[in-house]
């Protein structure tokens, strides 16, 4: 009982309701221990007060029809205080509802955790609460919003997803819904004010909001309120896309705003609740406050004086029109002026203090120069930071910055039209990352304001609701959860059907859309040559995508359309993108070397093209063409940072084939030859030595051998040397076929030396060498292979923590396995020393000599200012060298950098570092904590073997010491 007394005040006085979670059951075994919402015979009665804001009585409208789609049965509503003989569910904010009040009194209802809380609830069963009343379950909030959150949260429970309507997804149909006797207690939301931004919505949004509500009107945004209010969101940016106007458009659309309890507010560079097009609109002239002050005043008066009384965030500030700069230089006074300005308006106006009145300054861009050169705010605004764009946090407050009584918020972004290319088209975003970057944010006091640009908002559906999970409750999920929330996202929308397996087609396709945007996917994106990782990329997202549509084959009817819009249809468009550019990187790569696949290629690259049309078809005509327009973004054919106006099929090249067939072949790792692949003479050349093959690697590398005719070619392949084995002997081809070769080491000589490959065919024979390697030194850990070593961060031999700092494993996160970090993320700066926090990666290198370590690393930006993140590399006991992974990071990214251009088109920097071994055999490489904030993907250690690539070898061959 103490337990409960700490836990819930006044608790004693209903010893029968412990805290706990919801549980909603359909068939009961024991009637007395649950609440009937759905019974046999009817369901429950709604009641509210009719004094209660106008939010309550929508809450309620919902609840019914949530129940009536669950049950077939609509409970009635009633906001009458004499009933009888029911099971009753009332909906009430804290002190606006006298039966409410009179449960209260007579003890049976203990609310005194909501006093002064912000959007908290309660949701409790109560056993005969009036005379005539069998039993109660109470939905109270501490306001009009904590009061909808909980009834949305009932909902969720009963088997209504937020996505119900965004993404059709099906409620848990079923007779009869009881819910267990509880006492629930929400937490405080984390993040006060958290939401979305409708951004850059044409063509797709808004042709779709056209055709169905007749433009971005009032209808349009009930349904974007609504989504908000199921993921427990409250703040929205709306649509401001030329000629997209809020308050213009349709008059309605901030009084309904309201009606929801969705607070608006306007974006980075729309001061004063204006929208950026209003400015044209009203034909204002230069958008410049020297010269134009008292026109940009009554304009902005005239935003305020819209507003009414209607909860809102005021944007104050000003940036250049169209979204750019105000000046080119860093003009701090004239934007102090501005804002004192714009505070006279709003007190004048509302007939408030200026600091009554809620409003944000956003340091975006070039504005954080403003910040940087000491400009500060009234202590009431809220400072809003924001990310790279790239969903790379910038700057953040440091602790002196946090008394500041406004706080601070973070703008965020899922998709972003600008530089090095914009991403429009797919979730490109993976909720690791999110998580991550986020926790920084939250842990540095930044809980005022989320806000993040969802774009057209489909197909970010997966990212808003972890977004949003997150900022009403960072501590509920830690890296180590981070698997779960797919498996329960999955399950919310598809019930028990292929849970596990659709969460992890969630995360991995993320992890790979994640790794380039498509829009910026080329053919030579992925190396054709190298690691074989353009094919590994390509049968990757194709072994996803048939997983995809085994799961689609088997789904219920119910489920195809969800499954469709939130899975398959950015698999199967991703899968089919990245085949597309790779074929034409085949297509290049063939027709240099006069190989009749070239042709094949490019033939490949337009069915992949039309392919694409068709994938976009499909999700158009889905639900009876529900969502037409809704995936017309253009994303094929950049040319440069912004869209193209038509999707354009990557060039692709045809080559002349002489009728005869002609052998050619290429041995992978094959250099090209000194004059091409043609001699001085115009005949073939080509490379005759195979890659070094070892005993502990046992590799197998292929020869691919290649008609360079119309004709079909016959070859055969032999192996002069018995202990030399090959995956086929003999083939005919119209294009080419991969032979692969391995070796028997059971029979190989025991020294180092070569054997030979015979390749014959249309009247040619070549002989190729195979040389095999056996004097190797004892290894352990990760092995040298053809003079690289490559692991990923999280397979460390050993580490070290620490009560101040310790490593923790992000699952997933990062281009090609899981990633590493140091927590507590707010850690101070180390110095390495014994036992300072340290993992260790044990490995073998055949030679002594040089070597570089290149440490990839997520794209974090310096957001602390001073100067630069930093870690540690060491090779055995040799001094720590300290890497700052931004040096040289000192133009800004808003000036389009090319340290920065380079870093979240790649989604990765490489941190170099030089160091020496003076013996073959095993050596470790430690990585030394400096500084909190990094993220640790992978290390490649290069002794001279490195080729080109975009995502670096594959992880070398670990050998546990025996």
């Amino acid at each position: 009982m103490k337990l409960i007394r700490r836990i819930l005040p006044g608790a004693l006085l209903l010893p029968q309701i412990l805290l706990a979670q919801l549980q909603i059951v359909t068939h009961p075994q024991h009637g007395d221990g649950y609440f009937s919402i759905v019974g046999e015979s009817e369901a429950a009665t709604i009641i509210y007060s009719s004094s209660e804001n106008v939010l309550i009585k929508k809450t309620a409208d919902f609840l019914a029809g949530d129940i009536e789609n669950i049950s077939g049965k609509r409970p009635v509503i009633s906001t009458s205080e004499k009933f009888s003989g029911r099971n009753v569910i009332i909906i009430a904010t804290l002190g606006n509802n006298r039966l409410v009040d009179k449960l209260v009194a007579d003890k049976k209802l203990n609310v005194e955790v909501l006093n002064g809380q912000w959007e908290r609830f309660v949701i409790q069963t109560i056993d005969r609460p009036f005379p005539g009343v069998k039993k109660a379950l109470v939905v109270v909030g501490s306001d009009r919003r904590g009061a909808a959150y909980g009834v949305f949260t009932l909902s969720e429970k009963m088997g209504v997803s937020p996505w119900y309507w965004w993404a059709d997804v099906p409620v848990k149909k079923s007779e009869e819904i009881y819910l267990e006797k509880c006492r629930y207690i929400s937490n405080v939301p984390a993040v006060k004010y958290r939401g979305i931004f409708i951004n850059d919505e044409a063509p797709a949004f808004r042709n779709w909001a056209i055709e169905k509500f007749g433009g971005i009107n009032h209808k349009c945004y009930e349904k974007i309120y609504e989504l908000l209010l199921r993921s427990k969101a409250n703040f929205l940016w709306p649509a401001m896309w030329i000629p997209a106007m809020f308050n213009v458009d349709d008059s309605l659309n901030a009084r309904v705003a309201d009606e929801y309890g969705i607070v608006i507010s306007t974006s980075h560079h729309e001061p004063m609740m204006r929208a950026h097009n209003e400015w044209s609109w009203v034909n204002g002239g230069a958008w410049d406050y020297k010269t134009n002050k008292e026109k940009l005043q009554e304009f902005w008066r005239g935003g305020v004086e819209r507003m009414g009384n209607y909860e809102s965030i005021i944007t104050v500030g000003m940036r250049g029109d169209g979204d750019e700069g105000m000046s080119e230089g860093t003009a701090v006074d004239l934007l102090k002026t501005i804002i004192k300005d714009q505070r006279e308006i709003i007190a004048d106006v509302t007939g408030k203090p200026a600091d009554k009145v809620p409003q944000v300054w956003a340091i975006y861009k070039e504005v954080q120069d403003y910040y940087d050169k000491g400009m500060r705010v009234d202590d009431d605004i809220t400072i809003l930071f924001c990310d790279d764009n790239w969903g790379n946090i910038r700057y953040l407050p440091r602790k002196e910055d946090l008394k500041h009584k406004g706080g601070y918020g973070m703008y965020y972004h899922f998709e972003y039209v600008g530089a090095p290319v914009s991403y429009r088209w797919l979730n490109v975003t993976q909720i690791e990352r999110v998580w991550e970057q986020m926790k920084i944010v939250y842990e540095h006091g930044v809980n005022n304001i989320w806000i993040v640009n969802v774009g057209d908002l489909k197909p970010m559906e997966l990212p808003i609701s972890f977004f949003m999970d997150y900022a009403w409750n960072p501590d509920a999920i830690q890296a180590k959860d981070l698997p779960a929330y797919y498996i329960k996202w999955a399950k919310q929308q598809f019930g028990d059907n292929y849970t596990n397996e659709i969460a992890e087609i969630l995360s991995l396709h993320t992890k790979y859309s994640a790794r380039r945007t498509p829009e910026m996917l080329t053919p030579a994106t992925y190396s054709i040559e190298n690691y074989r990782e353009a094919d590994r990329i390509v049968d990757d997202y194709n072994k996803l995508a048939e997983k995809s549509r085994d799961i689609y084959r088997q789904l219920p009817e119910a489920y195809k359309p969800a499954f469709f819009q939130l899975v398959l249809s950015g698999v199967e468009l991703c899968a089919n993108m990245n085949e597309m550019v790779i074929s034409a990187g085949k297509n290049k790569y063939y027709g240099e070397r006069g190989a009749a696949s070239a042709n094949w290629y490019a033939d490949k690259v337009k069915e992949s093209f039309e392919k694409d049309a068709r994938l976009t078809e499909a999700y158009h005509k889905l639900v009876d063409g529900k969502w037409n327009h809704m995936m017309s973004q253009t994303h094929i054919g950049y040319t440069y940072w912004n869209h193209p106006p038509l999707n354009m099929m990557p060039a692709v090249s045809y080559v002349q084939l002489q009728k005869p067939a002609e052998l050619g072949f290429l041995p992978e790792y094959g250099t090209r030859p000194e004059w091409g692949w043609l001699d001085v003479q115009a005949n073939w050349d080509f490379i005759n030595t195979m890659p070094l093959f070892d005993r502990v690697n046992n590799q197998n590398y292929y020869i691919d051998v290649i008609n360079r005719g119309q004709e079909p070619l016959s070859y055969n392949i032999k192996a002069a040397d018995g202990w030399i084995q090959l995956s086929k002997e003999q083939g005919t081809t119209q294009y080419n076929e991969k032979v692969y070769v391995s070796i028997d080491w059971e029979k190989a000589p025991e020294s180092d030396t070569a054997g030979t490959i015979l390749i014959s065919g249309a009247g040619k024979e070549y002989a190729v060498a195979v040389p095999i390697r056996n004097k190797l030194p004892k290894v352990s850990g990760f092995v040298e292979n053809n003079g690289v070593i490559s692991f990923e961060a999280t397979r460390f031999t050993r580490k070290t923590d620490t009560k101040e700092a310790y490593w923790t494993v992000i699952p997933n996160l990062g281009r090609t396995n899981s990633s590493l970090i140091i927590e507590p993320v707010t850690a101070g700066r180390h110095t390495p020393a014994i036992n300072s926090p340290c993992v260790e990666y044990d490995f073998t290198v055949f030679e002594t000599g040089d070597l570089t370590v290149n440490t990839y690393l997520s794209p974090t930006q310096d957001y602390k200012k001073q100067g630069g993140l930093k870690f540690a590399i060491s090779i055995d006991d040799e001094q720590p060298q300290i890497i700052n992974m931004n040096e040289g990071e000192i133009k800004p990214d808003y000036e389009y950098a090319d340290w920065w251009m380079r870093s979240v088109a790649d989604h990765i920097k490489i941190s170099k570092s030089r160091h020496k071994v003076n013996q073959p055999g095993k050596h470790t490489l430690k990585l030394w904590m400096v500084d909190s904030g990094i993220v640790f993907q992978k290390f490649v250690i290069d002794t001279g073997g490195l080729k080109p690539s975009y995502l670096g070898p594959g992880e070398s061959n670990f050998v546990i010491p025996q």
